[in-house]
């Protein structure tokens, strides 16, 4: 196993974490598989993981109380990280939170303890609240009731340096993948500033997992699949320290591990090779759409940015069987309401009228539909 640097923390951490949102669950999808879920977790450690990283509603919310269990004889050896959802701007109210994940973990305290999932928004109006979860946090950490305070990050690329600046935080968990690279230049902003990068996502949430020939010509001699590939790609970045994977068997214990392991991610040809090609996919993606959503509200509740993403993964990448699946969960579930397929269109013509491109979005549609539908 490969060991990095930890920002400025003084920690070092293995170049493979184990993300423990994807742990083994019960036939019925309801509970964690216990048993199952420490031999997998105890697996990565032999190996010599030692960062683990969980959350509250993970795993059906069991996934703290596993990882609690699976770290016991171990912890003087791994480092922890669990999250705080930053629900309101109350200090005590973050401080309860701290506290109810701490007794599912049944530890004393975590290594690194992450504002969950924030943008720029949370940041100034709950987080810097006076008596806020900030002040809450710095005032656990002077306790010993977490050692670092970080976090994870859903907003636009120059939000993330704004965070970087502010001082705050000593690590970051950020997505990063061969098809999400929005925050490659924050990822070596942050390294300049002594802050520990963590990367979610490294294989794109399970788009990467499969093959395509659109895919297969990135990959560089002797790689025969793309999920190794696509962890060597953000391990190769020089400001990532760890890249988080959720694994639910030994088995992906074990290639991910022996990735890992490598002492030359990729080298420097390869990967500007792979940048190329991957500069090449995106300018052909932008042609259909580039996300701008300047479209929306669509009036019919069409969530066209997320309609386009998906024929792009299919048409650019080649990736259709994700593509289909992505576009048959749109209007499900959560998302019924605001977030419907490209089928619901009923050409009013009123995103055509904002859209800067000038992109016939209502014929585009039409092939979204036909195409994944």
């Amino acid at each position: 196993m490969q060991y990095r640097p930890f920002g400025k923390t003084g920690i070092t951490v293995s170049a493979l974490g184990f993300g423990a949102m994807r742990l083994p669950m019960t036939a019925d999808g309801k509970h964690a598989d216990e048993e199952k879920a420490i031999a997998v977790i105890h697996r990565a450690f032999e190996l010599g993981v030692n960062y683990i990283d969980t959350a509250p509603y993970y795993c059906e919310k069991e996934s703290e109380i596993i990882v609690g269990k699976a770290v016991q004889g171990w912890r003087d050896r791994v480092y922890v990280s669990t999250k705080n959802p930053i629900e309101d701007a109350s200090g005590d109210n973050w401080r309860a939170r701290l506290e109810q994940s701490l007794r599912k973990l049944d530890m004393g305290y975590v290594d690194f303890y992450h504002m969950w999932g924030i943008n720029w928004q949370t940041y100034a109006e709950r987080i810097l609240a006076p008596g806020g979860p900030l002040e809450a946090a710095q005032k656990a950490r002077e306790e010993g009731l977490i050692r670092h305070i970080s976090f994870s990050f859903h907003d636009e690329p120059d939000k993330l340096i704004r965070l970087i600046d502010s001082g705050h935080f000593e690590t970051m968990l950020v997505q990063y993948n061969l098809l999400d690279r929005a925050n490659e230049q924050g990822i070596h902003y942050a390294k300049e500033k002594g802050i520990g990068v963590a990367i979610m996502g490294p294989v794109g949430g399970g788009r990467l997992s499969g093959f395509s020939e659109e895919i297969r010509r990135l990959l560089p001699e002797g790689f025969e699949n793309t999920p190794k590939l696509a962890l060597r790609f953000v391990l190769s970045h020089p400001g990532v320290s760890v890249a988080l994977s959720g694994m639910s068997t030994i088995q992906m214990v074990e290639e991910n591990a022996a990735t890992a392991s490598q002492t030359e991610m990729l080298s420097e040809d390869e990967r500007q090779r792979i940048q190329q090609l991957l500069d090449q996919s995106q300018k052909l993606a932008e042609l259909y759409c580039t996300g701008c959503g300047y479209c929306m509200p669509c009036p019919n509740d069409v969530n066209i940015p997320a309609n386009f993403e998906y024929m792009n993964y299919y048409r650019v990448y080649g990736l259709k069987d994700y593509a289909r699946a992505a576009y048959a969960n749109l209007g499900q579930g959560s998302n019924r309401v605001k977030s419907l397929p490209a089928s619901a269109c009923v050409e009013c013509g009123e995103c055509e009228d904002k859209c800067p491109q000038k992109i016939p979005i209502m014929e585009q549609l039409k092939e979204v539909a036909k195409t994944l539908g």
